[in-house]
């Protein structure tokens, strides 16, 4: 049996797995452009403080958290650290990246994607550069900007990377959507998104448990993002 079958991760049989080496420059630079404005788009987090406590609380003392798709560093990776748990966090935004690393300089942060945290992949379980495993995993809204069809594949990536019975904080917006276009701060991001019971389903499928979940209806700041209902599930992986 290989590598990536003994750890459910698979994520080469994505069908665009090979796509322009899963090309996601303009969503970095994106990102790159919006800079610190994005937290000036979304200043009451109050969903993603909620969730990033449970995460933060539930661990065990000192453990090592993955914050995936970190972006400025807030609220998460700063919610983690002050909570006394060693954090690495990984985003494809150079720009994010610094940000990050100023808000919050305990923490250690790396440009990777999450592509590159599966089974042999660079960053991955075997991989030159390994950097799990992880005790807790902390996703808000990043999964949404990956194509519907990958999100499953992601999932099962987080799952190879976390300990068994390892915690995953996983934050997306319900929306039946699959890599559609939307302004966001004078850019323009691609998003995904599921129905709660989907969501559910597609975190089930990936060998976590839902230990508990939340929503919030939430309108940003900014005029050119709609609002939204925000989803936070508060998952265990499964042994």
């Amino acid at each position: 049996m290989s590598g990536e079958d003994e750890h459910g991760d698979g994520y080469e049989g994505y069908a665009d797995f090979d796509r322009l080496a899963l090309d996601r420059s303009g969503q970095a630079e994106a990102f790159d452009h919006i800079g610190d404005r994005y937290d000036d788009a979304f200043p009451h987090k109050e969903g993603q403080i909620d969730a990033g406590r449970w995460l933060a609380e539930t661990l065990p003392p000192g453990s090592r958290v993955l914050d995936v798709g970190c972006g400025t560093g807030l609220p998460t990776a700063r919610q983690l650290v002050d909570a006394g748990h060693e954090v690495v966090g990984i985003d494809i935004s150079p720009g994010m990246l610094k940000l990050a690393r100023d808000n919050v300089p305990e923490a250690t942060f790396h440009h990777v994607d999450i592509v590159d945290l599966r089974v042999g992949g660079r960053y991955g379980p075997g991989g030159p550069r390994e950097l799990g495993p992880f005790d807790g995993i902390a996703a808000y809204f990043t999964l949404l900007l990956l194509p519907r069809p990958e999100i499953p594949y992601a999932l099962r990536t987080l799952h190879a990377v976390l300990r068994p019975g390892g915690l995953l904080g996983l934050g997306m917006v319900e929306a039946d959507i699959d890599d559609f276009p939307i302004p966001f701060l004078g850019n323009s991001v691609r998003v995904s998104g599921y129905l709660r019971d989907e969501l559910r389903q597609a975190v089930r499928d990936a060998g976590f448990e839902v230990a508990g979940e939340d929503s919030h209806a939430y309108a940003p700041a900014s005029t050119d993002v709609p609002p939204e209902i925000q989803l936070y599930l508060n998952c265990r992986r499964r042994a």
